[in-house]
């Protein structure tokens, strides 16, 4: 089947740009309605990996004769015994005939009713299925009359590009996925990061920094962002970042952004492995808070590691933290001479040597990250 521009500007660009939208494809599937004439439709996306009882995301899309009508009823239609999504062949359009049980009458009989009480008489169903990572499911359905030999020629032609969009997608939950990972265990550790080009704009910025930092963006959008600072703060900035780009300066800088708040900027150059295409930043610029995490989360950690009691671990957390034995010990409703025998057993159980070295070795642990 040859495409058409009419096809590339109404499916196959909203197919491409679809991806980014939440949730997917709303876009192509108004088109893809307009163009076969069905009355309702919806698409079922699940990814690999899915949690148990996990609701998979369902795009329902109706034509504008149709917007007062309920949505398809997809969990109803699954438990009507049609022929099992999952095993549907990939790529190839099925027509509701071939979805009904004609060896059952009474089961047939059911089926029908069903369909019909739902606008329900005719359909198409499509799957597509991206290599084991994802599946998706599209059904489209007409009330009057059958889909003509065009609409499903179209349908057709378009399940391979669905397929390609729905492996892209789920690549692209798995990318969204480690950088939520990189984002909650810096976030738990109170670091934000920059990342700078050459020029001292801004590239990039995690949630940490955007929520701890203010920005300015020019009139111009090729100056791009920058950190809204007072001038001497934004030459220093710029200086450190054109030192480092420009390999003068063969080792970190540091900048303070502000004085009463304690804040600096530790600043790198980038070392990151980016795959071509690419635009690396040339500065990685590092903040970080006063935040540590949650002191019952650390405790349970420090006993599953250490295997301390509930009270020696809450107190292995406070001596982390600068409070003397006695101090922590009080906080505790201990006496003294107990905070400092629960102390002997802490240093003695995580191989430390005295405060100080329980301090390294909970800061360097997993507690932080609690």
């Amino acid at each position: 089947m040859a495409f058409t521009h009419t096809d590339q500007q109404e499916l196959f660009l909203p197919l491409v740009e679809g991806i980014h939208e939440t949730p997917p494809w709303g876009a192509f599937m108004r088109n893809l309605v307009a163009r076969t004439h069905a009355r309702r439709a919806f698409l079922i996306i699940t990814l690999a990996n899915a949690l148990p009882g996990q609701e998979p995301t369902v795009l329902h899309v109706a034509a504008p004769r149709a917007v007062q009508e309920p949505p398809l009823d997809f969990r109803r239609i699954a438990t009507l015994g049609l022929h099992p999504y999952g095993q549907l062949r990939p790529g190839r359009v099925y027509a509701i005939d071939e979805m009904l049980d004609f060896d059952d009458p009474q089961r047939l009989a059911m089926q029908r009713e069903a369909l019909l009480s739902m606008g329900i008489r005719y359909g198409r169903w499509l799957r597509v299925s991206a290599g084991g990572v994802a599946d998706g499911w599209l059904m489209l359905v007409r009330e009057r009359e059958d889909f003509s030999s065009s609409a499903v020629a179209l349908l057709s032609a378009i399940g391979p590009h669905l397929a390609a969009a729905l492996r892209t997608l789920a690549a692209l939950s798995a990318e969204r996925l480690q950088t939520a990972m990189a984002q909650s265990a810096l976030s738990r550790l109170g670091a934000g990061q920059i990342a700078f080009d050459a020029l001292g704009r801004v590239m990039a910025a995690d949630p940490l920094a955007e929520a701890a930092l203010s920005f300015t963006t020019a009139p111009d959008p090729r100056t791009g962002r920058r950190l809204q600072l007072g001038a001497a703060t934004a030459a220093a900035l710029d200086q450190a970042i054109a030192d480092l780009a420009g390999g003068s300066a063969p080792l970190p800088r540091v900048v303070e952004l502000d004085a009463a708040r304690g804040l600096h900027l530790l600043l790198r150059k980038c070392d990151f492995d980016i795959p071509e295409p690419r635009t690396p930043p040339a500065v990685i610029g590092t903040l970080r808070l006063d935040r540590r995490e949650d002191a019952r989360a650390a405790a349970n950690v420090l006993r599953a590691l250490h295997d301390l009691s509930e009270r020696e671990a809450a107190l292995a957390v406070r001596l982390s933290r600068g409070q003397s034995i006695i101090e922590a010990g009080r906080d505790l409703r201990l006496t003294d001479e107990t905070a400092r025998n629960y102390s002997k057993r802490i240093y003695a159980r995580t191989g430390t040597r005295g405060q100080g070295d329980l301090v390294r070795a909970v800061l360097s642990g997993l507690a932080p990250l609690a």
